[in-house]
């Protein structure tokens, strides 16, 4: 009898999801965000951010088109949001060939020296603040106040870097001010609040998953919560020294829209609670006694590393087996 089973490489199912509409969605959750970063910070906040997607934007095309001469991927978007997440890694006041040298790096050493998308295994927004971190340090860590702002105890420190210098306590911040984005910092420092909803907006679009940022931020908190209580902390000062960490700093941008990149992290759910505890492990152990204020950036690219290593030893049961 003849056989009339054909017979296909997996997948077989196939969803809705594409990569542009999964990259659209980011774009949407990041919006908010960033068109409060350009109110508080006026046109310097737009321009880095048109200058970081413009210019991975063109690289990318430049590559594929000269040197690759593969199908172009400009139009999925993903070149888009590297230029909009590197630009929430940099300061408002960044000198515009500093930011193109960041989306040099991002797209053209990070991303398409790999292959491009999904051949990538370290997050290229990241892997271009850390270059520029490393080769402008101080352009890289000068943060201008919000516009309006009136002259405070961070004196243009980012709330991070003052509690680490020890120039204010942090039970002397305002927490309000965190949630809200009244602090200098870079664009995706200084709303906490809107960078959750969007982060709600992913979970809700099923994005994302809640393994990683819970898994990031919960590490963090218990982590820095056991520090103040072998320090003596008590009362307000024990319980807001959590709240600080998390709200501070990188650490919602990266445990929501960082660390979650399908391409760098792990694949199964056990394997993404993994990661995401090693994120938040690392992030407070550089924060508190690494050379840095912050250690979001360097805890994702470290954890992924660790990602092929996460797939391998940490997989679901195969069908069938006891």
């Amino acid at each position: 009898m003849a056989n009339n089973l054909i017979v296909a490489p997996a997948p077989h199912v196939h969803g809705p999801e594409s990569t542009r509409r999964i990259m659209r969605d980011v774009l949407l959750a990041l919006l908010p965000a960033w068109v409060f970063s350009v109110v508080l910070f006026g046109v310097p906040a737009l321009a880095v951010t048109c200058l970081a997607v413009g210019g991975c934007v063109t690289f990318e095309f430049l590559i594929q088109k000269y040197l690759l001469r593969g199908p172009r991927t400009v139009g999925d978007l993903s070149a888009v949001v590297t230029g909009v997440l590197l630009a929430f890694n940099l300061p408002a006041t960044l000198p515009w060939w500093i930011v193109l040298v960041g989306s040099f790096v991002a797209v053209g050493v990070a991303k398409m020296t790999f292959g491009g998308l999904g051949c990538n295994p370290f997050n290229p927004a990241l892997v271009g603040r850390v270059f520029l971190l490393f080769a402008y340090p101080v352009q890289m860590t000068l943060f201008p106040r919000p516009e309006g702002q009136m002259v405070d105890a961070f004196s243009g420190a980012t709330p991070l870097a003052a509690v680490k210098a020890h120039a204010v306590s942090h039970t002397a911040v305002n927490y309000q001010d965190l949630l809200f984005g009244s602090i200098p910092g870079s664009l995706g420092e200084i709303s906490a609040l809107l960078l959750l909803v969007g982060g709600a907006y992913l979970l809700w679009r099923r994005v994302i998953t809640w393994h990683i940022p819970v898994a990031v931020l919960g590490t963090m908190a218990l982590f820095v919560l056991c520090v103040g209580l072998c320090e003596g902390m008590r009362g307000e000062e024990l319980w807001s020294f959590p709240l600080f960490h998390l709200l501070a700093g990188g650490a919602i941008l990266g445990a929501f829209y960082m660390a979650t990149d399908y391409v760098t992290s792990p694949m199964t759910c056990w394997g993404m609670i993994l990661y995401g505890v090693g994120i938040g492990a690392v992030t407070v152990l550089i924060r508190l006694w690494g050379a840095y204020p912050e250690g979001m950036s360097f805890a994702i690219l470290l954890m992924n590393a660790v990602t092929p290593l996460i797939n391998k030893y940490v997989k679901p049961r195969r069908f069938g087996v006891k």
